[in-house]
Order: structure tokens, then sequence, then C-alpha cells
């Protein structure tokens, strides 16, 4: 029934033997290929559909530490996370966020062991004061990583609270109890002011906030002491972003307000199990509905969700990213983030959250992930959670020795993985339909997509190669050929290493296990 369902909506999933039958693969390029062996990629240009903002990643809640650490190693920390440039040999240096996301912490560091939050690491300080006023030299390390990101060219800031300020909860703590919500009923407004003076506190610091989002996985308890966060009801969220949107309006702000960070990308399209709490974007954007924030001043036209617990099996995967697009295909403008993802779980056994790999593995995973929600859910937005982690489980693109002061830091090829995509497809580039030997079809372990510049002087393609052979594709626009700008390959020994190549052909070998970009000129 459900591959029924995907054919007939003609959506990027067909079997591997339906697309490999009549195809053998050598192992590199010098092996034996005839021109049948070849998969004619073909970009076509006239079929466009969504503009890509940014590739983000946030700095929960390492950055705290982190950002004052000795200055050379948070300078390379935040060279890898927000670099564009290039070195002496054309290797990119960094993958290129261009967005980056600050939590603006309840105030449960201030309260420490009190606070009822096991893990130091995962408590966060506050800029507001229990009597009410503000210290800006608080959550200094992550003000470092802001301005590092800012200085690197990041061009987006957004600022989240996982809780309310610990002075305008419930239970006087940054978490929730039973599962139920942790802001004062009297509270939405300081809520609202309290966000606006954070932005406001932020911009005296040189970092404008263009985006604030004022709740995280509503969903979810947040009831047993292991980070700050809270519930919310649908009904409250309308409070809280109209309460927001007003302080913004009175303090003459230009940021937008970002809605709403569901735990898992269904909650957007239909109720689930969390009834009041789904259907998010018919509550928050159908008129008729007592919800209806569409028309606030300071919303953005845009609702996030985050992946998690949605991206295996493949085929269920795609179909739930499917169900999300038609459901925001039917409002007028609005678009999708992507807005959080590390790999949790067990995936239905494809791949399991805990313990860190530093190898390619998880790497084509999250590959494949960023894949379906550009093409099948069309994400202008992919947000990363935690950049830089320290943790024994998959959920850093760079991970740390648990150190507050000092200590070392390590590349994950997850990091290079979302790089093919962030350094290369920048805000603004419009993604592109792509055919594989005259078939819009995908197969999951062959993945394309293609993206034009926004000046159209270039196409970028990103191939994920899960499979275990290596595939030779040509390069196609509305049926011309092209050849190759510049090439950059992932792999279990390559970090979006850049390729030597002749520029002069269009045939290119995409390695088994990896993820490659090439750039092409229009």
């Amino acid at each position: 029934m459900i591959m029924n369902l995907f054919f007939s909506k003609a959506f990027l999933f067909v079997s591997c033997a339906s697309l490999y039958a009549c195809h053998s693969y050598g192992q590199n390029k010098h092996t034996d290929t005839s021109p049948e062996d070849t998969l004619k990629i073909n970009v076509i240009t006239n079929e466009t559909h969504q503009v890509i903002e940014h590739f983000g990643a946030s700095d929960a809640w390492s950055a705290q530490f982190v950002g004052l650490w000795p200055e050379k190693k948070k300078n390379a920390i935040a060279e890898l996370l927000f670099s564009s440039e290039a070195d002496a040999h054309g290797n990119p240096k960094g993958i290129g966020l261009s967005m980056w996301r600050f939590n603006a912490g309840a105030g449960s560091a201030e309260q420490g062991e009190q606070s009822g939050i096991r893990d130091e690491w995962r408590r966060a300080e506050s800029f507001l004061n229990a009597d009410g006023t503000y210290d800006w030299n608080k959550q200094a390390g992550q003000v470092w990583f802001a301005k590092a990101a800012r200085a690197h060219g990041v061009g987006n800031l957004l600022i989240f609270p996982n809780s309310p300020p610990v002075s305008m909860t419930k239970t006087g703590k940054a978490y929730a109890k039973d599962g139920q919500s942790n802001l004062k009923e009297d509270k939405y407004p300081a809520f609202g002011e309290y966000l606006a003076q954070v932005i406001k506190g932020l911009g005296e610091k040189g970092l404008k906030v263009d985006y604030v989002s004022p709740v995280n996985e509503p969903q979810w308890d947040w009831s047993d002491g292991g980070q700050e966060g809270t519930p919310f009801w649908n009904n409250e969220i309308a409070g809280i972003a109209k309460a927001v949107d007003q302080a913004l309006e009175e303090n003459n702000l230009t940021t937008k307000i970002d809605i709403a960070e569901a735990g898992k990308i269904n909650y957007l399209y239909e109720q689930a199990d969390k009834e009041g709490r789904g259907e998010q974007v018919t509550n928050f954007f159908n008129p008729s509905s007592s919800n209806y924030i569409g028309d606030l001043k300071h919303l953005s036209r845009t609702i996030s969700a985050h992946s998690y617990f949605t991206t295996s099996p493949y085929e269920s995967a795609v179909e739930q990213r499917a169900s999300l697009n038609a459901m925001i295909q039917s409002v007028p403008d609005l678009k999708y983030w992507m807005s959080e993802y590390c790999i949790l779980g067990g995936n239905g056994g494809e791949i399991n959250g805990n313990g860190r790999d530093m190898g390619i593995e998880p790497a084509l995973y999250i590959a494949k992930v960023i894949h379906n929600d550009l093409t099948v859910s069309n994400a202008s937005a992919w947000h990363w959670w935690i950049a830089i982690s320290p943790y024994n489980y998959k959920d850093g693109l760079i991970y740390i020795d648990k150190n507050k002061e000092d200590g070392e830091f390590y590349e994950s090829k997850m990091l290079w993985a979302l790089g093919n995509y962030s350094r290369f497809i920048r805000p603004g580039y419009q993604r592109l339909s792509v055919e594989i030997n005259s078939q819009k079809q995908q197969s999951p372990d062959l993945l394309v997509s293609a993206y034009s510049s926004a000046d159209q002087h270039e196409t970028v393609l990103v191939f994920v190669n899960s499979g275990i052979k290596d595939v030779e594709v040509g390069l196609f626009e509305d049926g011309d050929s092209k050849s190759i700008k510049s090439l950059y390959i992932t792999s279990k020994d390559k970090d979006l290493e850049a390729e030597v190549i002749d520029v002069s052909v269009n045939n290119i070998v995409i390695p088994a296990r990896s993820i490659v970009t090439a750039v092409t000129e229009r």
C-alpha cells in the first residue's frame, strides 16, 4: 500500500533493482565501463522549487565553555563551522554555515545543583537577573561564538529559549512538572519583553538578531530534569507569539518570529498522539482557527519542525515528507524549515544514535536525511542540533573533551557531509529538478539534487552514493552536456576534499560510500 502511494504521487523513491538492473559499475574510474554504464544526470532549469535560505547549527550547550577556551583552539573550531574560504590546495577550511542559533538560557546555571538539571553542561545562564535587571556579561562564551560567526560572514542569527527565565516559570525551575506548560499565565507579556530585551542587548554587542524562536519541541513533557525545556499547547504558543510580536513592535525591532519547532514533522500536518499540540500548520496559519497568528506583523511566513524519529525506514521517511509538503503547499506563500536534527534512537536498526562515530556511516545517513528534507518536504532551511558535543552520541559536528577550560577537539565526517551542502548551496540558491536516465524517481542508494546560484551563473549538484559500488555519471542541463568547474568529496578517507579534475569532461565517478558536490557553470 505504501509503495502504491509512492508511485502514484511520483515522489523520489524507486527500488534499487528498478534503477540498477541493467547496470554494472566498476570500482574506480580506471575500470572497464561502457557508455551504457554511465548514468545521465540531467538538470531541468525551468523546473524550479524552493529558494534556500540557510544551513545552520546551534551553540547549545558547549559554546558557553568552549567560547572561553584558549584563542587558538576556539578560533580553529569557529573556522571549521563558519569559514567559506579554501586553503592553498583548494580544500574548504570550513563548512560555511549561514545561520547560527543562540540559546538564550533560562538561568539554570545560576541555580547550580538546585536547578535539578543533573548535567552541568546542559544548564544555561540567563541575561536576566533575579531582581529583574540584565547582566550583558553573561553567556560570554556564546557571545564569542556568535561574534565569530558574524566575522566569518554568517548572515543569519537566531535566538531560542528552551524555557522562559526561571523567574517566570510555575516550578521556579527551567523544566516542567508532569508535562504541564511552565510559563505562568500572567507572564506572557513579560516573556515577550524579555526576548525583546535580549535582542536589543545582543544588538548593542554588534549582533543583529534576525529571528527569535520562542518555543522548542512543545510536544514533549520536559519534566525529567535532563535539560531546560517546557511543553506548550497550541493556544499557549499562539498567546506567546502575540506577546512577542507586541514586544518587538513596541521596541522598534525588525526581528522575525519562527514558529513552532515541532518535535517531529508529522505534528505539523496531523494531530498524531498529541491532541491540542498537533496540526500546527492549520492551527497557526488557517484564518478560521482560534489559534490563527498568520497576520502578526513580525511572524515569519515560515513554520519549522525537527526531523527526529521520522527518518527510517526510507519509504516511510519519504511518505511523511510528502504529506508535510502537501500541507505546506495548501497555505499560500508558507515556507518550511527543518530546524533541528541529529541522529537519535535506533532508526529501525539502520543506524543507532548511541556512541560517537567519526566515520562515514553516520555521515551518509545524515546526507540522505538532508536530501529528503530538501527534495521531498521542500525545506528552505536545514539546521543541525549541537555544533559542538562533549557526549558519546551521534549529536556533534565537532566533538570535544568534556573540559570547561581547555581540551582537544575532533572533526566528524558528519561535519563535512553537511558541508557538502552548506558550503556550496548559499542563501538565495534555488533547487532545480533532476532526472536520472530520464526518470525523476531516485534510488536511495544514489540520490542527486541540484541548485542554481542566485545569479544563475553556476549549478551545484550534490550526490549521495551510499551503495557499495562506484557510479559513473554524465552531467547535462536541459539535455546539453555540461563540464565541471570543481568537485569535492567526503568519504572514509576524504573530508570535503577538492578533486583535481579535467574540466573539459562532463563524466565523473561518484565513489562508493561517498558524498560528492559538483559545481558546473551555467
